[in-house]
């Protein structure tokens, strides 16, 4: 928040594109197939799958969907950068982070 001559300027948010999808509106799409039926099986489900995911990964494995992706973790290296408070120099730790790459099927639908 900045102040200028006794007004405070609130930043806007973000603007969200309507094709952007909530984990709410994502489960209210995925309880609309009658092979899940509910708000609560699609909720379970959803979230079944992100923790398999999200154990695999944290066990240094990887997670494939043939066609979909997959997603990994990659090893990210130390890295020189600069504290935009006090210009100094740091060093930005390395570390493990996860990633998702694109399958082929998945690209070849989303270009068209």
């Amino acid at each position: 928040m900045a102040s200028e001559c006794g007004v405070t300027v609130l930043p806007f948010p973000k603007p969200r594109r309507i094709t952007d999808v909530t984990k709410a509106e994502f489960l209210e799409k995925v309880a609309g197939d009658e092979r899940i039926g509910s708000k609560k099986a699609a909720a379970d489900a959803v979230d079944a799958v992100l923790d398999a995911i999200t154990d695999t990964l944290t066990a240094g494995g990887e997670v494939n969907f043939t066609g979909f992706g997959k997603f990994h973790v990659a090893e990210r290296s130390a890295r020189q950068g600069v504290n935009p408070r006090t210009g100094e120099r740091i060093t930005i730790a390395g570390g493990k982070v996860p990633r998702f790459s694109a399958g082929s099927a998945l690209k070849k639908q989303v270009k068209g």
